[in-house]
């Protein structure tokens, strides 16, 4: 096991893992999807493999891609890794949804049966242990919705798949719940509350940093402890933003999503960066971004685990050693509050930019 981080059991879905696991999106490579960058500029497959080999070799048994992460490529990559593991020690999650090829859309079934036998193909296993929706648009009139949740749920009885997943809202704010009998109003808490009684998920995918504003965090893992569901964190660092490696003067090439995010100019990522000075200057050689963000999350919920992206054993080798102590609950409120000031910042930012950390 990874030293200093704790055990965790994924609400009921009956999974119990070491609660920091890998994010395997940035692994995927460069890639365009719906017309818009959507993957990683940096990554080098060798690199890759070397953190993968890395995670699994010091105690990581949580694996999350999905089947749009370089349109496959990140799963074969993590395949290489599950062949050569016994596959009933570690826990493997793809996701469907986002990547339509050639079908009407992402979720037509025969689609979604053909994308879970590729995925299966490209992992080199017989079952994933989580699949999720990795988005909420069931096509107009979600005529695709009830179709799509029977399929699903044919994968769990065949075997194919031990539990469900949907993305949770990057914004919940349940007091606020307005929406149609058939949930289809535009608020994102109706929609996800809607969608979320209709496919009975055993888990959820939910977006949390130290710049997520604490009251929606609350709320989202309040929902979760009530319904007996287990959670994966993602985007805990901000994907990338909230480590010492990205500053203003990072460049992204050509199919890097980051490329049409405001918080990744090189105005947002000064204010991030004049963020940690303002911490560093309150808790002194204490400020460490990487244990700080992680352990924001970890503390979270006992029935979650962070998912943590990487293109290099680096990276792998700098996240697990910031995991294996946790800072006081002083350190931690004090980064959660300088950070928040930081979150107010970065969203007076222009809107020329698509909403950050959204997409995939």
């Amino acid at each position: 096991m990874v030293d200093g981080i704790p055990i965790r059991k994924l609400g009921d879905s009956g999974i119990r893992v070491p609660a920091i696991g890998i994010g395997c999106w940035g692994i995927g490579g460069p890639d365009d999807n719906l017309g818009m960058p959507m993957g990683w500029s940096t990554a080098n497959d060798d690199r890759s493999r070397a953190g993968l080999e890395l995670a699994y070799s010091s105690g990581v048994r949580l694996f999350d891609t999905a089947d749009v992460y370089g349109h496959g490529h990140s799963e074969r990559l993590l395949g290489e890794l599950v062949g050569r593991v016994d596959r009933q020690e570690i826990v493997v999650t793809s996701k469907v949804g986002y990547f339509a090829g050639t079908a009407a859309h992402g979720y037509a079934p025969a689609h979604m049966r053909r994308q879970l036998e590729q995925s299966l193909e490209n992992l080199r296993t017989d079952h994933l242990d989580i699949y999720f929706f990795h988005q909420p648009d069931f096509g107009p009139d979600d005529r695709y919705l009830e179709p799509a949740i029977t399929a699903m749920r044919d994968f769990q009885r065949q075997g194919l798949v031990r539990a469900i997943g949907i993305r949770g809202p990057h914004r919940y704010a349940p007091q606020r719940l307005r929406a149609a009998p058939d949930g289809t109003k535009a608020d994102k808490s109706a929609r996800f509350e809607f969608l979320f009684r209709r496919i009975e998920p055993q888990l959820l995918a939910v977006r949390d940093n130290l710049l997520t504003p604490s009251a929606r965090s609350e709320a989202i893992f309040e929902f979760a402890r009530r319904e007996g569901c287990g959670v994966l964190i993602n985007k805990s660092l901000g994907q990338g933003l909230l480590t010492s490696q990205t500053d203003r003067t990072s460049t992204y090439g050509p199919g890097d999503h980051r490329r049409r995010k405001r918080w990744f100019t090189a105005e947002g990522r000064e204010i991030v960066a004049q963020g940690f000075a303002t911490l560093r200057g309150e808790i002194g050689e204490r400020a460490d971004p990487l244990r700080l963000a992680l352990w924001c999350c970890l503390e979270r919920s006992e029935s979650a685990a962070v998912v943590v992206g990487f293109t290099s054993a680096a990276q792998v080798r700098a996240n697990l050693t910031a995991a294996s102590t946790r800072p006081s609950d002083a350190d931690i409120a004090t980064a959660r509050a300088v950070m928040a000031e930081v979150q107010m910042r970065l969203d007076q930012l222009g809107e020329v930019f698509v909403d950050e950390l959204t997409h995939i």
